[in-house]
């Protein structure tokens, strides 16, 4: 059978600053480019990643994402940034993945415990204690977690290879889309219980909506 493979596509200019407007734009990855000669500093400009976040939310941890969102200069660059603050204890990014991203993360403050999940069949977890100035990597589109194992705060920041990497937080994906997914089809991929499942969902589906 016949190979395919795909990739954000090089650009073929400076840059390609996004705009809403589609007037006089040009549509390129996603997102219409306004007049390279109307470009200005703020297109490629984000203040306050040095701001810590609020952490007090069931899971205890805030992502501050800079991508093509926060930044339109990014569109077609193929890069982008995010601050992760984790509350004292037990502070949890919880696994997700990036389906469009590799993500190499860097300690500033504190002790994470980090790990990513391999594909099927092996599910190998491949997992490490990291203090300030560690360094990891989580390969694009793999199940990856950080878990702040120390009694203070900490905080860390990541580059992703995507302006707009996505995130895909597994058990919102799972237990709180909208419409919901079939209780019974989640009690036999998880081997529990129809309650547990039901009282899952709706906990995870008034966290999403």
């Amino acid at each position: 059978s016949p190979l395919a493979y795909a990739s954000d596509p090089s650009p073929l200019q400076d840059f390609c600053v996004a705009i809403n407007d589609p007037k006089d734009g040009v549509f390129v990855n996603g997102k219409f480019c306004k007049d390279p000669k109307l470009a200005k500093a703020e297109d490629f400009y984000y203040s306050g990643l040095n701001i810590p976040r609020n952490t007090s939310n069931p899971v205890g941890s805030t992502v501050t994402p800079v991508n093509v969102a926060q930044i339109p200069g990014l569109n077609t660059l193929g890069i982008s940034l995010v601050r992760i603050d984790y509350a004292p204890n037990d502070g949890l990014n919880p696994p997700h993945t990036h389906p469009r991203a590799t993500e190499i993360l860097v300690v500033v403050e504190g002790t994470l415990y980090v790990g990513f999940v391999t594909s099927n069949t092996d599910n190998r977890l491949i997992a490490k204690v990291l203090y300030p100035g560690d360094v990891f990597v989580f390969p694009i589109g793999l199940i990856h977690f950080q878990f702040n194992e120390g009694k203070t705060k900490a905080v860390a920041f990541a580059g992703l290879s995507s302006q707009n990497p996505g995130v895909i937080t597994i058990a919102n994906a799972v237990f709180g889309p909208n419409p919901s997914i079939n209780p019974d089809i989640l009690v036999k991929a998880f081997q529990l219980d129809k309650n547990v499942v039901k009282k899952l969902q709706s906990k995870f589906w008034w966290a999403n909506n």
